[in-house]
């Protein structure tokens, strides 16, 4: 009797924000040093991130490919790319486009974008008859302050009961949430196109993204999973280094994060 092991088809990146205060230059640099199979664009405040030639010569030098970019959704990030939401989304959409990548991560509106919220299903419709980028709405989280819950984002911070056809599921953000982040995936079936992996431990409102491992979310147990179900969507390592104590102590983390995520991704299929 012989086991047999299969590797899924899914590849593994590296988030450019997962090397801040380093730039979006050196995410590309240590992603193609540490062995990952591309990089996800985190657009934010680096102009470089922002800039879709200096991207592109970017992937050609380090011969590492663009696989998603992540709109400017952030509250930091309210005026790159403009301030229309709608017009963000054209950006980024155009952006995956030229760069050959096949999603654009997108969060649920703020609750205080009542147009852009309000026609956020029906509009994302609209996009996506227009491209073959795929959009991947990602499950966000409530806030608590003394003894309340606050919801940021509309129509919800879990997108998992609506009509989204492709979802990414940060399992940070299931920590401070307080969410299953298995039961999400079964929930969602199919339209589990696209994973920010990170740990977390949810007893504050930090959103902690930590190397997998170090926290109580179920890691493991999703990527194996995954690997049992031929999942074949993007697997994305979104941690916090900027404590790191050094480049060599970040570098470490970078490493930790992929051997991790190797380890458990590779699923027994049966025995002969």
């Amino acid at each position: 009797m012989t086991d047999v092991i299969r590797v899924p088809n899914a590849k593994i990146a590296l988030s450019t924000a997962s090397v801040y205060p380093e730039r979006t230059p050196d995410a590309f640099e240590l992603a193609s040093r540490l062995g990952y199979d591309g990089v996800e664009i985190m657009v934010g405040t680096d102009p470089v991130s922002q800039d879709i030639d200096v991207l592109k010569r970017l992937s050609d030098h380090h011969e590492l490919p663009i696989l998603a970019v992540h709109a400017p959704c952030l509250l930091v990030t309210q005026r790159v790319w403009g301030r229309d939401p709608w017009g963000k989304l054209k950006k980024a959409q155009h952006a995956a486009e030229r760069l050959g990548a096949e999603v654009v991560v997108v969060h649920p509106p703020f609750r205080w974008q009542r147009d852009y919220a309000r026609e956020f299903e029906e509009g994302l419709a609209r996009m996506r008859d227009e491209t073959d980028v795929i959009f991947a709405v990602e499950n966000m989280f409530p806030l608590r302050a003394r003894g309340a819950e606050v919801v940021p984002y509309a129509p919800h911070w879990d997108p998992v009961d609506f009509d989204f056809p492709d979802v990414t599921l940060d399992l940070s953000h299931t920590a401070l949430s307080g969410s299953d982040a298995l039961e999400m995936a079964d929930k969602l079936g199919d339209r589990l196109s696209h994973i920010h992996l990170a740990d977390g431990v949810g007893v504050t409102n930090k959103d902690e993204h930590l190397v997998p491992g170090r926290g109580n979310q179920p890691c493991a147990q999703m990527l194996e999973r995954l690997a049992t179900s031929g999942y074949g969507g993007l697997i994305v390592l979104e941690i916090n280094t900027r404590r790191a104590a050094s480049r060599s102590e970040r570098i470490d983390d970078l490493a930790e994060g992929l051997a991790f995520t190797k380890l458990h991704f590779a699923a027994a299929a049966g025995r002969a």
